[in-house]
């Protein structure tokens, strides 16, 4: 079977984009002409449709986006991935400081960089601290010969996550 050639499908192209248009402002035309009564009937049927769409599918890609990031955030807690987490918050701060630049028309003074610097430094420091806190634990429990279940804040994390999860499911219906 023979490809069609680029011109070929670029014209068909072109023809279904205006048979749209000439449908779409048909439509519109038709609208326009009906009573104030069915311009209201119809616009409240199409937004209620618009936004009911729109609401399923934002859903799905909030889960979706959710799931993902948890999903990445677990991975790279048990170890699967290393996340270079200095270049996405120097990314971060490069992208937030030219929306703010264009929102406000200026950078943000250098007292809000050291104040985001030591920010994530603190946090840093943080979280080595209580890498070492469980290591302890760790290394305590086995010499001690303890070796009940505990629960982590990831396991808390999860639980919750999939009964927020279930709840807003039967919220969302």
């Amino acid at each position: 079977m023979a490809k069609p050639k680029k011109e070929e499908s670029s014209d068909e192209a072109k023809k279904i984009v205006d048979d749209a248009k000439n449908f779409i402002e048909k439509a519109i035309a038709d609208i326009g002409s009906t009573t104030a009564t069915k311009q209201l009937i119809l616009g409240t049927a199409s937004g209620w449709i618009t936004g009911f769409i729109t609401m399923k599918i934002g859903k799905l890609a909030a889960v979706g986006i959710g799931g993902g990031v948890i999903l990445l955030h677990i991975a790279s807690q048990k170890g699967y991935i290393d996340i270079n987490w200095d270049k996405i918050n120097k990314r971060v701060d490069k992208i937030t400081d030219k929306i703010e630049k264009e929102a406000t028309g200026k950078s943000p003074d250098w007292f809000d960089k050291v104040e985001r610097f030591v920010d994530r430094k603190i946090d840093k420091a943080e979280g080595l601290l209580k890498k070492k806190e469980f290591k302890a634990k760790r290394w305590y429990n086995n010499f001690i010969g303890d070796d009940q279940y505990r629960a982590t804040e990831t396991h808390v994390f999860l639980t919750s996550f999939v009964a927020g999860m279930a709840i807003g499911l039967l919220c969302g219906k």
